[in-house]
């Protein structure tokens, strides 16, 4: 009688074990699928501007509406590359098709020794700005280590160029021809830059501090500097080759 009922309880323990088993497995599985969930609305929310084939919503800054890319820029290998025709004034290139407020920006980038390249945004067409930085708040983009000539802190990799110096590690900065990248997050409380997935700068845009760099400094002599609550996103060519890829954007 003993074995029997040992035999019984051993048959109930069993079950009990397997049923919490699967239940656990069951759980496990659900916020797996949860998470992968997640993830897939995440990055539906990205907007890609270049995908790596198709230049579609680009041109020249100031150029004619849907005439594509300028002579001074190609796709190249997935990537979309200046040419190092550019200057102080020309070059520039803007993605078209929309305008953005506030958002999420991300991109990858690389450039040639020396090289010199920047991120525009809020960016204002007009004949009466020669060039996106007429208007247009740029993320600094350069070889911060060999450039030619001495750099001021507010001309360094990662800063809010003429505006805000960046903070950085030199140690962390890559080699010339390896891929970096860049995030640039914009609301009207607040702006930050990374490089690396390292935070560079953050400052209030339009707030007192703001308003006093901008009219003691670089952009005293340009009277709609930043001013614009939106606009396009522009890639600068300074006379580098520099190369983009992974160009998406999220609006906040």
């Amino acid at each position: 009688m003993k074995k029997i009922v040992l035999s019984f309880f051993a048959v109930i323990i069993l079950f009990s074990c397997k049923n919490s088993t699967k239940n656990s497995e069951t759980s496990a599985g659900n916020i797996a699928e949860e998470t992968t969930e997640s993830q897939v609305d995440q990055e539906r929310e990205w907007q890609y501007l270049f995908d790596g084939t198709s230049a579609d919503g680009w041109r020249a800054y100031n150029g004619k509406e849907g005439e594509g890319l300028p002579a001074g820029w190609v796709i190249e290998n997935n990537t979309l590359k200046s040419l190092g025709k550019g200057g102080d004034i020309g070059g520039d290139i803007v993605y078209e098709a929309e305008e953005f407020d506030e958002f999420e920006l991300y991109l990858e980038w690389k450039i040639s020794p020396e090289g010199n390249s920047g991120v525009f945004y809020h960016v204002i067409e007009d004949k009466k700005y020669e060039a996106p930085y007429f208007a247009a708040p740029e993320y600094q983009i350069i070889d911060q280590k060999n450039f030619p000539h001495k750099l001021e802190p507010w001309q360094s990799i990662g800063g809010d160029y003429g505006m805000y110096a960046p903070k950085y590690d030199e140690d962390d900065l890559k080699e010339i021809g390896k891929w970096n990248s860049t995030k640039i997050r914009f609301t009207e409380d607040k702006v930050t830059y990374w490089l690396n997935r390292k935070k560079t700068v953050t400052f209030r845009p339009w707030s007192k501090d703001w308003e006093k760099r901008k009219d003691e400094g670089k952009w005293k002599d340009f009277p709609d500097y930043g001013k614009a609550v939106s606009g396009l996103i522009g890639l600068q060519d300074h006379g580098s080759f520099t190369w983009f890829r992974e160009i998406k954007i999220k609006k906040l």
